[in-house]
C-alpha cells in the first residue's frame, strides 16, 4: 500500500470528504480499511453515532455493536479536527475492524488510547454536517 494513499467518502445524500490515510503509522488498520473499502463493504453503511465532536460510522449491523476485532495500533498521532480513528470496546488492546470516526473537534483525550489512521484534508464541513442515519455511498481508494 503506498504511504500516499486517499480515501474519498462519498454520501448518499451528497456531499464527500478526503481522508489522507496513514499506513506508517497505523499500516494494518490503513489496509484493513482500504480492503473494507474496495470491496464496497461502507456502501450503504449508515452513521450511528453523531455528537458535538465526533462521527462514527461502518458498523455493519449500524447500532454501534457490530463489526468483528484486531489489533490496536496505537500510534503518536494527536487526535485533532478532522483525525480519521478505529471505534474499540474497553479493552484498549483491541479495535473494531469495522467502525470508524472523524473528530469534528480536537479531542486530545483520545491520545495514545485509539488508533489514528488518517487526516481530512478536505470537506470537514461535509463531515460535521453528518446526521444519524446518513448512508455512506461509496469510499473510493486513490
Amino acid at each position: 500500500m503506498s504511504d500516499q494513499q486517499n480515501a474519498t467518502v462519498e454520501l448518499e445524500r451528497g456531499g464527500s470528504f478526503n481522508i489522507a490515510l496513514r499506513p506508517d503509522k497505523a499500516p494494518k488498520t490503513a489496509a484493513n480499511f482500504v480492503e473494507k473499502a474496495k470491496a464496497g463493504f461502507y456502501d450503504g453503511k449508515t452513521f450511528h453515532r453523531v455528537e458535538d465532536w465526533v462521527v462514527q460510522g461502518g458498523d455493519p449491523d449500524g447500532t454501534g455493536r457490530g463489526g468483528g476485532k484486531m489489533p490496536s495500533e496505537l500510534n503518536d498521532l494527536p487526535f485533532s479536527k478532522g483525525s480519521a480513528g478505529i471505534a474499540r470496546g474497553p479493552d484498549i488492546k483491541v479495535n473494531n475492524d469495522s467502525q470508524w470516526f472523524v473528530c469534528k473537534t480536537d479531542a486530545s483525550w483520545l491520545n495514545n488510547q485509539y488508533t489514528n489512521f488518517g487526516q481530512v484534508t478536505s470537506g470537514q464541513d461535509v463531515a460535521n454536517g453528518i446526521r444519524v442515519g446518513d448512508k455512506i455511498k461509496k469510499i473510493t481508494i486513490g
